[in-house]
């Protein structure tokens, strides 16, 4: 997506003030220019079917390393989505900057005449109808109008918190004002933030990690983020090798949204299902009982906007309930060919993947995260995952890699740190039936993107296949 750069602190505090001032119409002046942008495609083709989808906002980022602040950057972000069809035949194009009718023409005019030279499309599933978007409004008016001094403050907690070492990250805050309409009249407009801090903390032989994440600014605690990450790199120095093999695990948030993107992308999704590439079928016992996963974005403690890049509202459905398959994401696309109908999950450019999950909240269990550790008799805590490629998509086979803190325990002590390990697992036998033996009562946010939003606990699995160190 193309934006305008302004890196100088006193440019983004001003584009942040200016963007506050305005919060409380901007979803509106979206929803104009979409109307805007329909009217002009139904003036030059009266007969096409048009959506249109308009996202406009502010990214902002203040990053750091070696303990400073060396990057202020905010992003003003015009966007629009074009796609019309013609007697089945479509296209679609989206403009970056200044939305003026000149700049839209063009591309109007450009997409009309690819749509008529493009051959039918026999899947076509035509225009969302009109309906209503879950009522939700995930915004903070203060994240919002954020400074990079308010984002300052939130770093400069994080690396006094870390006592000396070495410390890299970033403060970010971001906000959207989404709006759809299509000539159906199907009319949808919404709103959003977010704030994350994300860092490490670093020794001469471990790094720690720690982040936070929140539709509110003010609920990132830096100091509280920093300590947590300085203790994970203290307690992880020195680690020594530890020998391949199945052990127990207790997998934190952040390697828990790893495991089920895996499960979104080639697992829960219509095209998947469709193409034969997925494991999931409806009603079958594939997971544990203890296991609940849901797509909510009426869930308080996510973020997100309401609907999709199709202008359909986004259901709250369950994918797993009781172990068992009872829910499967859908584009309009993949809801026609399945005899289904659109789960609100289509997104920009994803025709090639289908529908992904966008805001998946995995049940709460009943233990705390040191309870976790307790209940190991010999396992390995681990705080991230990185690297991971997916082998089999339909035995969910991923092999991978660890950071950021690995150790192992013993009777429910962890006992010392270890050296990242590879493995290779299916991560539908890691959290099949009678694998998960404990599921933690705190939650965390992790962002992965606008499309891409987790509520995780930690896990206590009963078996991981770890099959050597980060070098082999």
């Amino acid at each position: 997506m193309t934006t305008t750069e302004r890196t100088s602190a006193s440019a983004a505090s001003g584009v942040a003030a200016s963007g506050v001032a305005e919060s409380g119409v901007a979803s509106e002046r979206a929803l104009e220019t979409a109307e805007r942008t329909l009217a002009l495609v139904r003036a030059r083709a009266a007969e096409a079917e048009v959506e249109v989808t308009v996202r406009q906002g502010l990214e902002a980022l203040t990053r750091f390393a070696t303990g400073f602040i060396h990057q202020n950057v905010a992003s003003e972000i015009n966007h629009v989505v074009i796609r019309v069809a013609l007697d089945g035949r479509n296209a679609s194009t989206s403009v970056d900057g200044p939305a003026d009718d000149e700049s839209l023409g063009r591309a109007i005019d450009n997409v009309l005449e690819a749509a008529r030279v493009r051959p039918p499309d026999p899947d076509w599933p035509g225009l969302a109808e009109p309906a209503r978007a879950p009522d939700v409004d995930h915004f903070d008016e203060a994240t919002a109008a954020a400074t990079p001094d308010e984002r300052a403050a939130r770093v400069r907690a994080f690396v006094d918190a870390a006592d000396g070492l070495e410390t890299a990250g970033f403060c970010s805050t971001s906000t959207v004002h989404l709006a759809f309409a299509n000539s159906l009249g199907q009319r949808l407009a919404g709103r959003g933030t977010a704030a994350e801090l994300d860092g490490i903390a670093r020794t001469p032989t471990a790094d720690g990690s720690a982040r936070r994440v929140s539709v509110r600014l003010g609920d990132l605690d830096g100091r509280f983020v920093g300590e947590r990450a300085a203790t994970k790199a203290r307690t992880a120095s020195d680690p020594t090798d530890l020998e391949p093999g199945r052990y127990e695990v207790v997998l934190e948030p952040g390697c828990v949204a790893n495991i089920l993107s895996f499960l979104l992308v080639a697992g829960f999704n219509g095209k998947a299902v469709e193409e034969g590439r997925s494991f999931a079928r409806l009603g079958e016992a594939r997971f544990d009982r203890s296991i609940v996963l849901r797509e909510d974005v009426t869930e308080p403690d996510t973020i997100g906007i309401p609907f999709d890049i199709e202008g359909t509202p986004k259901r709250t459905l369950d994918l797993v309930r009781n172990g068992i398959t009872s829910g499967l994401l859908h584009t309009r696309r993949t809801a026609r060919a399945a005899g289904a109908q659109s789960t609100g999950h289509a997104v920009e450019g994803g025709a090639a993947w289908g529908a992904l999950g966008a805001n998946l909240v995995f049940g709460a269990g009943d233990a705390s995260s040191d309870e976790l550790v307790a209940g190991v008799e010999r396992g390995v805590l681990v705080t991230d995952f990185w690297y991971t490629r997916i082998l089999d998509p339909r035995t969910q086979v991923v092999t991978g890699l660890t950071r950021n803190g690995v150790w192992l325990i013993e009777d429910g002590k962890i006992v010392r740190p270890v050296t990242n390990l590879r493995f290779t697992q299916s991560f539908l036998e890691a959290l099949g039936p009678d694998a998960v033996r404990g599921i933690s009562r705190e939650r965390a946010l992790v962002l992965g993107g606008w499309d891409s939003i987790y509520l995780m606990p930690s896990l206590h699995l009963a078996s991981w296949n770890f099959t050597g160190g980060a070098k082999g």
